[in-house]
């Protein structure tokens, strides 16, 4: 089987199936058709191409033997032991009480490596500030492997990696095998994502992608790090895995622990990288940023935070479906002011953070608001954040309830 077959073979994908593998390294490629096609015994990709044709449900299939996934909780210990003794306190120090901490858990696959950085920032930080600051966004192109990751639910050797203390302290035992704490788990947004075509997410302070990079031609490794690079803040970091390198465009980041593969924002891009960050020059450039915009859309309405979104005005434009069950809300408030929102007479001690948020931009968190329902009493913690476009453009705010009713 030569490299025309399989050339042949990636264009049909690339072309018919909207599946792109030519950036891949062909003997990675090789190594796992040759696994798919010894299992339905098939011997030649031209012969394996026409049984593809015939068989829609096979690209799923094949798409599992290729991103078989390598994790594992506190994969290569002393690496993560360093990234918490070393690097979380300078991310944490950076930050106010009521600023953001932004993680992106790239190629995050089954959730095991999303979990554990969960854990590390709660031990940081205690469960009520990991709550009220830490947001993690763990994405794969597998959705086979988000979907289990979705679950929080692990094997016993599949926990095998976690200290006893922690394992003790954030999972339940169940017959199966172990339950990921589901409070932790609300700070854990889990979305499909292609590194090579999606937008990056970006104003990040930790960035983990390890044992990714290795799978990709050099071409589309450079391509990866340029928009890693822009979506790390100034003082952001990156955590690879142990078997990679940064290939020729190291000046983008400066070495914490080599030894540990762990890096800080360098350089900044120059004009051919943001080109190629922007991707303006592809015809399928609006299509990848509608893909994107759609998944973040479908991360806010799904997500297990009660969210609202508030206009310049003060009229609400967005609510995700854990805000309006929580608050009693319909798609008839939605174009109304805030101040005629049926939930707000509840919370006597809302109006003027609002106001005073959509008046001067500030940040404001309000601890243990007390919130009743038909199905009980509630203590929330609520934050307005103001929301800026890239030009610093006031968009609105964000309000968010978290509900800590069981921390004690």
């Amino acid at each position: 089987m030569g490299d025309r077959e399989l050339d042949n073979f990636l264009e049909y994908l690339k072309q018919n199936r909207g599946c792109d593998l030519t950036l891949y390294k062909h003997s990675t490629l090789q190594r796992r058709l040759g696994v798919r096609m010894h299992q339905i015994g098939i011997s030649s990709y031209g012969s394996y191409l026409d049984y593809l044709k015939h068989h829609p449900d096979e690209l799923a299939c094949l798409l599992d033997t290729i991103f078989i996934n390598f994790t594992g909780f506190f994969r290569d210990f002393d690496a993560w032991e360093y990234l918490a003794n070393e690097i979380i306190p300078k991310i944490i120090s950076r930050k106010k009480p009521h600023e953001p901490i932004r993680i992106w858990s790239a190629s995050c696959a089954s959730g095991e490596e999303a979990y554990t950085l969960a854990l590390l920032f709660v031990e940081a930080l205690g469960i009520e500030q990991y709550l009220q600051q830490v947001q993690i966004y763990a994405t794969d192109v597998d959705e086979a492997a988000l979907k289990q990751a979705r679950q929080q639910r692990y094997t016993n050797s599949e926990v095998a990696g976690v200290p006893p203390a922690l394992l003790s302290k954030y999972f339940e035992p169940t017959p199966q095998g172990y339950v990921f704490n589901p409070t932790l788990r609300r700070r854990v947004i889990f979305a499909r994502h292609n590194l090579l075509e999606d937008a990056p997410i970006s104003k990040l302070d930790l960035l983990v992608c390890r044992n990714t990079l290795m799978y990709f031609k050099h071409e589309a490794q450079v391509k990866i790090l340029i928009r890693f690079h822009f979506a790390l803040n100034n003082l952001g970091f990156i955590f690879l895995g142990k078997a990679e390198t940064l290939v020729s465009r190291s000046l983008l980041f400066v070495p914490a622990s080599i030894k540990h593969r762990i890096f800080s924002k360098g350089a900044k891009l120059e004009s051919n990288d943001v080109l190629m960050l922007s991707n303006k020059n592809s015809p399928a450039n609006k299509s990848t940023l509608l893909d994107a915009k759609n998944i973040w859309q479908s991360a806010f309405k799904t997500s297990p935070i009660a969210q609202l979104i508030i206009e310049p005005k003060g009229r609400l434009i967005g609510a995700n479906e854990s805000a309006k069950t929580l608050l009693n809300l319909s798609t008839n408030d939605l174009g109304q002011s805030w101040q005629q929102l049926p939930f707000i007479a509840q919370f006597g001690d809302l109006n003027l953070p609002l106001q005073q948020t959509l008046g001067d931009r500030s940040q404001i968190s309000i601890k243990n608001t007390q919130w009743s329902t038909a199905k009980g009493e509630y203590k929330l913690n609520v934050d307005l954040t103001p929301i800026f476009d890239f030009k610093r453009r006031f968009l609105g705010i964000s309000v968010t309830f978290i509900d800590v009713t069981l921390l004690k």
